[in-house]
């Protein structure tokens, strides 16, 4: 059975027998007989042939979910049971919101390497929301996120915490003021990350913290970009500490005065249950801890 979804995974993927037959190593009239015995296992026809490309059916579509899910805990049952009497090795589907991804876990991964060469990271990049949701659907093993999640049926392990500072370019007007007000910071322009980020869900917060309502926004979905633009004087923003660290040490973003500020928020780990976690993801979560651990201490 394992055997058949994987193929009828690879078919669904790549909307085309030839080209799964390719990946999967098979020839295609092998690949359409494993197709017809799956068929015939659940009783429904799950692919629809056209002249270009191959479409799931109502019933693929479920089939498809499902199979994703089942063949990712076969995977991770053979790599736990592996792993009893082995050194951690394979591969490390990891999840991370901008923030950590971009800026924190480059480190962490340079560091696994070297003490642990046997493990293959490979790394998606999304908004806090497309890491949980890629949790839930098993596309990873471990996400790093900042914010607030609530999540059933997830684990969620706050590992640090993180300054949210309001920041402008270095030559931005309203830096000279010893201290700004919250009335001088609702009128500026506000470059802000999309719905679903961390950091949106932060930025968020912070206008509540602060009773203020910003009408001029402007959504980026890179905080690399928010930056470029607060440092051309675009307008101001709310970034974490660690992605701006950087800029402060030259003087083309500093922090402004405002009474309330900075904020904290977590980062938190997230992974399915905690009996599940391989050897692998314990190490990569003890490295995420160490490395956070000294840079709150630097």
């Amino acid at each position: 059975m394992d055997q058949l979804l994987s193929v009828f995974i690879s078919v669904a993927d790549k909307r085309n027998f030839s080209r799964a037959a390719e990946v999967l190593h098979m020839t295609q009239p092998a690949v359409s007989q494993q197709i017809q015995q799956l068929e015939k296992h659940v009783g429904a026809k799950l692919l629809l042939r056209t002249n270009k490309s191959v479409q799931l059916t109502k019933a693929g579509e479920i089939v498809y979910l499902h199979a994703k899910e089942i063949t990712g805990l076969y995977k991770r049952m053979s790599m736990l049971v592996n792993e009893l009497n082995n050194e951690p090795t394979g591969p490390l589907k990891i999840g991370a919101s901008y923030t950590f991804g971009e800026y924190v876990l480059p480190h962490i991964l340079a560091r696994m390497k070297n003490l642990f060469p046997n493990i293959f990271p490979s790394v998606q990049i999304g908004n806090t929301r497309d890491i949980a949701k890629a949790i839930t659907s098993h596309e990873i093993d471990v996400g790093i996120v900042e914010g607030e999640i609530s999540l059933r049926n997830i684990y969620i392990k706050s590992v640090s915490t993180d300054q949210m500072y309001i920041v402008a370019g270095g030559k931005y007007p309203i830096y000279f003021n010893k201290e700004v007000t919250r009335r001088q910071v609702e009128q500026e322009n506000w470059i802000v990350r999309e719905e679903g980020s961390g950091t949106r869900e932060a930025t968020e917060t912070l206008f509540q913290s602060l009773q203020i309502r910003p009408t001029k926004l402007m959504e980026f979905g890179s905080t690399q970009l928010i930056k470029e633009a607060v440092e051309a004087g675009l307008g101001i923003s709310y970034l974490s500490e660690l992605t701006v660290k950087k800029e402060r040490m030259l003087g083309t973003i500093q922090v402004l005065n405002v009474k309330g500020t900075p904020i904290k928020r977590n980062f938190s780990v997230i992974t399915e249950s905690v009996e599940l976690h391989t050897k692998s993801m314990n190490l990569f979560i003890e490295l995420i801890e160490k490395y956070l651990k000294n840079q709150l201490l630097q």
